[in-house]
């Protein structure tokens, strides 16, 4: 039983590895985005940059009519694959990662926590005392892995791997606590018979996970009937993505010895089948080898890390530069000096000091009182870099603003603040990195006991 449990958490951790690199590659695709639709906002174009978000479309289904503009497409439909991922990403950390045991997921837990907890709190209390909008809380709370991954990335083998999987680990926490920040505060009013319906569905997908049904074509088909009608409710779209996730199974429907057993036995077939040099082609027996081999090959494959591995670049570079494509625009022309509000001064404090002081503050009281133990592999001078790059918010914290905010003015308010607290903390992060770690790692050990500065 170990050892089959050890077999999975390798396989887990080469998928992980191999999630951090395209992560940390789709960061830079993604401030790519950013960027042109910053200077198309602000090109003799803007005006087609603009219109084509607000082109509209959709279908209707009996009586019920799904028609968005464009940018609701993205932000409702699109970035629901965004967060099926964080999902799945969850339920792998959960079940096999970092966060599998409590020991583990403490100190990561506590980060993100503090990491939540603190910007919320500079930003109450900057709109409380002004009377700002407070619908904007849940802006300075997460973290874009992408981005801080790219950074990361920039540093090369300077960086302990233990800090990338701690920054992951707490991205995953934060995307955690935004996901429940949506479906709690971000939810006007309820379609109770539609919502009726999307727990029926959910029911459905569960049923599915409990039969042993592995394959992931049904829990996509029922997983669209959940996304529209989670739609209808009320409840943002994007949820149903989380739930679908939570539903796709873990096991596979053979272990690894049973595999290498249809392996051996089905290329033996194959070697004794002959070949036809004659014509080139392979006997309808090595055919039938090949087809019980592919059968193998997906039988032993996790279901939720198989699909975790094909959306992953849908998301990583589809959904999330077309959200950035459609959502970073700000006309910097056609802002006033309102744009220097409670609200932007609460997501910059949020981000810039809120997020590092938060995660910093909690972990380090945390481990004082032997509540939770650092990693050996990573010193606190790491723990203050990945904290700062905790401070960058970007994809999150944008979407949240389109939630929070009804008014235009204070949504592309928020856009420009969001996206420069989010550069700030990516560039100085990596400069304090870059001097925090200066070799390559390896070449030196940092003691727990070193000074942050």
């Amino acid at each position: 039983m170990d050892s089959k449990r050890d077999k999975t958490k390798s396989h887990v951790f080469v998928v992980i590895e191999n999630f951090l690199a395209k992560e940390a590659y789709s960061g830079f695709l993604l401030f790519g985005a950013a960027l042109l639709a910053m200077i198309l906002a602000n090109s003799p174009w803007s005006d087609s940059y603009f219109d084509l978000w607000h082109t509209s479309g959709g279908l209707s289904i009996g009586d019920h009519k799904l028609e968005m503009d464009l940018s609701h497409w993205v932000n409702d439909g699109l970035m629901a694959i965004f967060f099926l991922l964080i999902g799945l990403e969850i339920k792998r950390e959960l079940v096999v990662g970092e966060l599998s045991t409590l020991r583990k997921a403490a100190f990561p837990l506590v980060g993100a926590l503090g990491g939540m907890l603190v910007p919320v709190l500079f930003y109450l209390l900057v709109n409380r005392q002004s009377g700002g909008d407070i619908s904007g809380f849940g802006i300075p709370m997460a973290t874009d892995i992408a981005f801080a991954l790219g950074v990361l990335l920039l540093l090369g083998n300077r960086i302990p791997s233990a800090l990338k999987v701690f920054l992951v680990s707490l991205a995953v926490v934060d995307d955690l606590g935004a996901i429940i920040l949506i479906a709690v505060f971000y939810t006007s009013s309820l379609d109770l018979a539609a919502l009726g319906y999307a727990g029926i569905t959910l029911v459905g997908l569960i049923m599915l996970n409990r039969t042993g049904i592995n394959e992931i074509l049904p829990y996509l088909v029922l997983g669209i009937v959940l996304w529209f009608w989670v739609w209808e409710s009320g409840i943002h779209p994007t949820i149903a993505g989380v739930l679908l996730a939570i539903t796709i199974p873990v096991r596979a429907r053979i272990d690894s010895n049973r595999f290498l057993d249809i392996c051996r036995g089905e290329l033996n077939s194959f070697d004794r089948s002959g070949f036809n040099r004659k014509d080139m082609l392979l006997t309808s027996e090595q055919q039938d080898s090949l087809e019980k081999l592919e059968d193998a090959y997906e039988a032993v494959q996790n279901p939720l890390v198989r699909l975790e591995h094909r959306i992953h670049p849908i998301s990583a570079f589809i959904a999330m530069p077309i959200f950035a494509l459609a959502n970073a625009g700000v006309q910097i022309s056609g802002l006033s000096s309102s744009v220097f509000n409670s609200v932007s001064l609460g997501i910059v404090l949020g981000l810039v000091v809120g997020k590092p002081l938060g995660i910093v503050g909690a972990t380090y009281f945390a481990a004082r009182m032997g509540w939770v133990q650092k990693p050996a592999a990573i010193s606190w001078k790491h723990i203050f870099g990945a904290a700062m790059l905790g401070g960058v918010g970007f994809t999150m914290s944008i979407f949240i603003a389109y939630l929070a905010f009804e008014d235009a003015d204070l949504v592309s308010s928020a856009k420009i603040f969001i996206l420069a607290s989010s550069l700030i903390m990516g560039i100085i992060g990596a400069l304090y990195l870059l001097r925090a770690c200066g070799r390559k790692q390896g070449s030196s050990k940092l003691p727990d006991t070193s000074p942050l500065l």
